[in-house]
């Protein structure tokens, strides 16, 4: 649904985006990871059109936003980190006022607002002007204007930043319902946001993509093992080396053998689990545990980022 290809954003000497590749395939909720000043900001703002890349090409439904940004643009509704309200006009109002920039059909403009406030919860505040809604109020009648014309993508910029845990709690349903129709790419330093929200995660980091997980698929292919054997280190950890199906052995400290095993899940002599076992069972270390162990997005995130 969403690509960028070799993308750079220079801001005079500053490159805050470099040579970023990625796809956002359609429909779903991904989640763009970052530090701050990471270029996640930069990134929505190429994918909305706000402005061009320096290099490299946005492609929003395989069109190009530099020579279709009108058709690129009818296809999403945007958040920035700061709703574009207009705080003298009612939430009815300003939705009836998007609606016409976006072009939506003026006799079926009535009934996609309410439809929206209705979707939204704006419902007990829908005659009252928008400077005088609550924090929480202000980010749903954000994301309302960019529903507006029922665009395929919708991209939100920190929708959940400055709000209570009631709000927090309420944006994150809201978005969780919008993802179930819509591709919905939404920027985040809150990792257990994403771990809740998300089918997919980006991970930037000093301008660069590092890193693309599917958070709703298992890795088909490697296994992380926690494995304590009752035998010495220096005679163990050598022999599960030397398996074909360990590519990484990290040893722990403790008097039996403790280690942290990635494997591949299965090769040509068998599952890890039975190989690890033939191993310990041959050199008389009987095994006291060995389960697999799901790393988090917390330390998938630190290990990238800090490298």
């Amino acid at each position: 649904m969403i690509a960028l290809e070799q993308v750079t954003k220079r801001y005079g000497p500053v490159e805050a985006l470099k040579e970023v590749s990625f796809r956002i395939p359609r429909g779903g909720i991904t989640g763009l990871l970052g530090r701050n000043g990471a270029g996640k900001t930069t990134a929505l703002n190429l994918m909305t059109g706000y402005f061009p890349p320096t290099a490299g090409r946005v492609l929003v439904g395989g069109k190009d936003m530099r020579t279709e940004a009108r058709a690129c643009k009818r296809m999403i509704g945007y958040l920035p980190e700061k709703p574009p309200l207009y705080d003298e006009m009612t939430v009815e109002e300003y939705l009836r006022f998007v609606c016409e920039l976006k072009e939506v059909r003026r006799e079926g403009a009535k009934a996609h607002v309410d439809e929206i406030i209705g979707l939204c919860g704006l419902g007990e505040v829908r005659h009252r002007v928008t400077g005088h809604l609550s924090k929480g109020y202000r980010q749903r009648a954000g994301i309302a204007q960019a529903l507006c014309g029922s665009p395929d993508v919708l991209i939100l910029d920190e929708p959940t930043v400055g709000l209570d845990p009631k709000q927090t709690a309420e944006m994150r349903e809201l978005i969780r319902e919008l993802g179930k129709d819509r591709t919905v790419v939404f920027s985040s330093h809150i990792l257990s946001e994403v771990q809740q929200l998300c089918d997919r995660a980006v991970i930037l980091n000093e301008g660069r993509m590092i890193r693309s997980l599917d958070l709703g698929a298992e890795d088909g292919e490697n296994i992380r093992l926690r494995l304590r054997a009752a035998g010495p280190a220096s005679r163990v950890m050598p022999a599960l080396r030397a398996l074909d199906c360990v590519k990484a052995a990290e040893e722990l400290p403790g008097e039996m053998t403790e280690a942290v095993l990635t494997c591949l899940r299965k090769d040509g002599q068998g599952a890890a689990e039975d190989q690890i076992f033939r191993v310990c069972a041959g050199l008389n270390a009987p095994i006291r545990r060995l389960e697999e162990e799901q790393e988090t997005l917390e330390q998938v995130f630190l290990r990238e980022t800090e490298h």
